[in-house]
């Protein structure tokens, strides 16, 4: 009786265990496949200006990213749009408000900097759209839509850049500090961005 007993505790163990593993499984696999994705997005960073942003800023769309340059890269513009589209209308409203204040240097540079945040919006967003529509790498027409996004893509950076020049000749005081901070931050953004559309773009025309 007590190698019968034995063997059916045995059996016993195997079925309730046996389970257990194969749930396990999968949860290791997808731990692999999230950390593998964390790694490739902190290397990738690692060839922008600004390392530790572009790692926090696009670290928690791990999951989507995966180890694809070009979703990074995707991804990075959608960032880089959401901040610029932030500041446009952050500036939008200072903009009014200035046009009851006492300084009209002040106000026009306010203006010009809404203006500058536009066009850096419209050249963002076309980027991410041309990116949505990329064909094979490799191909002549591959490189074209490359082409067209990093020419976008450094045209907003300019365009950011000219936004915080036109506070050049506007006084010291609390709102050029602001928003020439405040744009100094997305133009990080903006340039981690263009890097890894530069990064993409190198590898998948070679």
């Amino acid at each position: 009786m007590k190698p019968l007993l034995s063997h059916l505790f045995l059996t016993f163990l195997f079925f309730i265990l046996h389970p257990i593993v194969t749930v396990s499984s999968p949860d290791n696999d997808s731990s692999t496949t999230a950390t593998n994705a964390i790694d490739f997005i902190r290397t990738s960073c690692s060839a922008t200006l600004y390392p530790d942003l572009c790692y926090t800023s696009l670290s928690g769309y791990a999951n989507a990213i995966q180890q694809d340059p070009a979703r990074l890269a995707r991804t990075a513009i959608g960032v880089s749009l959401s901040k610029t589209r932030h500041m446009a209308v952050y500036v939008s409203n200072l903009s009014r408000e200035a046009d009851y204040g006492a300084d009209p240097r002040a106000s026009a540079a306010l203006h010009d900097c809404f203006s500058n945040m536009g066009d850096a919006v419209d050249e963002i967003r076309g980027s991410l759209k041309q990116m949505r529509q990329l064909v094979a790498p490799g191909s002549e027409s591959f490189r074209f839509q490359m082409g067209n996004v990093q020419t976008w893509m450094s045209a907003a950076l300019t365009d950011e850049d000219t936004c915080t020049d036109g506070f050049e000749d506007v006084a010291e005081g609390p709102m050029k500090t602001d928003v020439c901070q405040r744009t100094g931050k997305v133009k990080k953004f903006t340039s981690n961005a263009l890097a890894l559309v530069n990064s993409y773009a190198e590898k998948g025309t070679n």
